[in-house]
């Protein structure tokens, strides 16, 4: 993901530079881009970082102009040398996906590592990223771990939950169930599915925290209404064991059958074994539960 940055109040030299930057933060605010990207060019041409950010994300985005990924490279990269670490993130983010210049992992983690040394937390996410799943680089878990945690400590929640499954899993770091449970636990209150369901694992079996099935419930089906099918899947479990809830054939299949949908492994197997137990009424009401399920989320 890259991101743009609006100031509307700045420091720098010239009075004048302050009031056009101003005005044109408030007419990309407003939709005017034509406006935004002409005050935005007259400053970076100027040598503005914050105006080469602005003007190299309208050309990313094609917003006032047709989409260019080569002036957006040039921009960000003015911005990037002068030491901003928005552009030099995003610059990061264009040489990792080969957008406007060729794919160069070298120069991603160049620019990634610039903007994580400033404290930019998508910088340190997607730089933890590429030393967690060597992307042309050694894997190196604890580099992945070290900027994981910088990241999540500043309230990134992908980067939470990244420290939380390497804590679960002893990647980079001793096993440590109690430090997964808090990193998932922050992650999944930030709305991150699989850290949702991750968390509900957690409590169905006890790791890292005591056992409380009416917790794995809840956040196994927080992370259900946003059509995560694993956590449908481990849902349609808890409803025919009848663990923190009444045993229910009906409502297990209904999550099975939806979690069938996504391609969720073994549900559609699961969803066909439960019918064996139910009668044709309770299959009828669990396809139209589905259905409704289906249509409210």
């Amino acid at each position: 993901m890259k991101y743009l940055i609006l100031l509307f109040v700045v420091a720098i030299t010239s009075k004048s530079f302050a009031d056009i930057l101003s005005d044109a933060a408030h007419a990309y605010e407003r939709g005017d881009y034509t406006a935004a990207i002409t005050s935005y060019e007259k400053l970076a041409k100027q040598g503005d970082a914050q105006a080469q950010l602005n003007l190299g994300w309208m050309y990313d985005n094609g917003e006032g102009t047709p989409q260019d990924y080569k002036q957006a490279l040039h921009w960000y990269t003015k911005a990037a040398e002068q030491g901003h670490a928005d552009a030099q993130h995003n610059l990061g983010f264009m040489y990792k996906n080969g957008e406007g210049t060729l794919q160069d992992y070298k120069q991603a983690i160049k620019w990634y590592t610039k903007s994580a040394e400033q404290g930019y937390a998508a910088a340190q996410f997607n730089l933890g990223l590429i030393y967690d799943t060597a992307q042309s680089t050694p894997q190196d878990y604890k580099q992945a771990l070290y900027w994981y945690a910088e990241a999540a400590e500043q309230g990134n929640e992908e980067a939470q939950f990244n420290l939380g499954a390497m804590y679960h899993k002893g990647e980079g770091t001793s096993q440590d169930y109690e430090q997964a449970f808090k990193w998932y636990t922050k992650a999944a209150e930030q709305g991150n599915v699989e850290a949702q369901t991750n968390l509900g694992f957690m409590y169905d079996t006890g790791e890292g925290t005591l056992q409380d099935y009416k917790k794995a419930l809840k956040w196994y089906t927080k992370a259900a209404e946003q059509n995560y099918g694993k956590a449908q899947f481990n849902l349609g479990f808890m409803h025919v064991k009848g663990e923190g809830t009444p045993q229910d054939y009906v409502m297990a299949h209904m999550f099975w059958n939806i979690a069938s949908i996504s391609g969720t492994e073994n549900a559609k197997v699961n969803r066909d074994k439960v019918e064996d137990m139910m009668t044709s009424s309770q299959i009828e009401e669990a396809q139209q539960l589905a259905k409704e399920w289906m249509e409210k989320h």
